[in-house]
C-alpha cells in the first residue's frame, strides 16, 4: 500500500530551484533512503513533505489524504513525522521530560506521556539516563534522543535526516539495529544519509537527488553501479565499495 506519494513537488528561494518535480511513493512497511551530495535539496524536500514549508507546485498525499500546504502540527497529528540533522533539544530539561514534548501530542495527560516516553526511551537505548540532563548526553545520545522525541509522536511514517551524522564506526553499528527495529514495530522510515554502508545495510530503495532533481531510483545496489550517480555523487571508489558491501565482499 502506497503511505505517502509526491507528485511534481518544486521549490524555489529566488533564483534556486531546491527541489524540482520531485516524484516518489513509499510503500507502508517500507525503510528507504533519499541521497545525493550536498546542497542537492534533501533537507527541503522533507521540509516539504512534513508541512515546514510549502511547494510552490506538486502535490503531497499521506495515506490517500491530500495534505499538500498543510502544517506541520496537523502532518505530526494525522501520523508524518521528521527528525532534524542538527538535534536541539531542551538542554536544562531531562531526556525524559524531552521525549514527553512529543508524546503530548496524543496523549496530554501526564501520566500516559511519561509512559509512553519511557517505553521508547527503552525502544531506542535511553532508559538508564532518563533523569539525566539533554546537555549532559553525548553526540550518540542526543541523536537518540531526537530519534526519540520523534517516535513518542506515534508516527506511521517517520523522516530520518542524517541520524547517523556525527558518530564514529562503533556507534552507527550500535544504530542499526535500532532503525530496523523501527520498521519491525510498525513505522514505515524514510532516511536521509550520507553513511553509504548504512544505507547498503538498511535500505531496500533509495532515490538520488542531484541539484533539485531526482536522477535515478532503485535498489542501493542498482545505484552503486549507476554512471550518473556515480558521476554526480559517489565517486568510484564509493561505488565499488558499495558494490562489494552489497554482495558481502570484505
Amino acid at each position: 500500500m502506497t503511505l505517502l506519494q509526491v507528485n511534481s513537488l518544486s521549490r524555489s528561494f529566488g533564483g534556486l530551484k531546491a527541489v524540482q518535480g520531485v516524484n516518489l511513493n513509499i510503500q507502508a512497511g517500507s525503510l528507504t533512503a533519499l541521497i545525493g551530495p550536498n546542497g542537492a535539496g534533501k533537507t527541503t524536500l522533507f521540509s516539504l513533505m512534513s508541512g515546514f514549508i510549502k511547494p510552490d507546485g506538486g502535490e503531497i498525499f499521506f495515506k490517500g489524504q491530500n495534505i499538500t500546504g498543510l502544517s506541520a502540527f496537523k502532518c505530526a497529528r494525522l501520523g508524518l513525522t521528521r527528525t532534524f540533522q542538527i538535534v536541539q533539544p531542551f538542554a536544562a530539561q531531562s531526556v525524559r521530560e524531552n521525549i514527553c514534548v512529543g508524546a503530548y501530542l496524543h496523549h496530554p495527560q501526564r501520566a500516559q506521556a511519561v509512559q509512553l516516553a519511557e517505553k521508547v526511551a527503552r525502544q531506542v537505548g535511553l532508559s538508564g539516563v532518563l533523569d539525566q540532563a539533554a546537555m549532559e548526553l553525548t553526540v550518540a545520545g542526543r541523536k537518540r534522543l531526537e530519534l526519540a522525541r520523534a517516535l513518542a509522536t506515534e508516527p506511521q511514517l517517520l523522516l530520518l535526516d542524517e541520524v547517523l551524522a556525527g558518530l564514529n564506526p562503533f556507534e552507527i553499528q550500535e544504530m542499526i539495529p535500532v532503525i530496523r527495529g523501527l520498521v519491525s514495530a510498525g513505522v514505515t522510515v524514510l532516511m536521509i544519509e550520507h553513511v553509504m554502508q548504512a544505507v547498503m545495510s538498511l535500505a531496500e530503495y533509495a532515490w538520488v537527488l542531484s541539484q533539485g532533481q531526482l536522477i535515478f531510483e532503485g535498489t542501493p545496489e542498482s545505484v552503486s553501479k549507476n554512471d550518473k550517480v556515480i558521476e554526480a555523487y559517489l565517486g568510484h571508489g564509493m561505488a565499488k565499495r558499495m558494490a562489494q558491501s552489497a554482495q558481502g565482499a570484505p
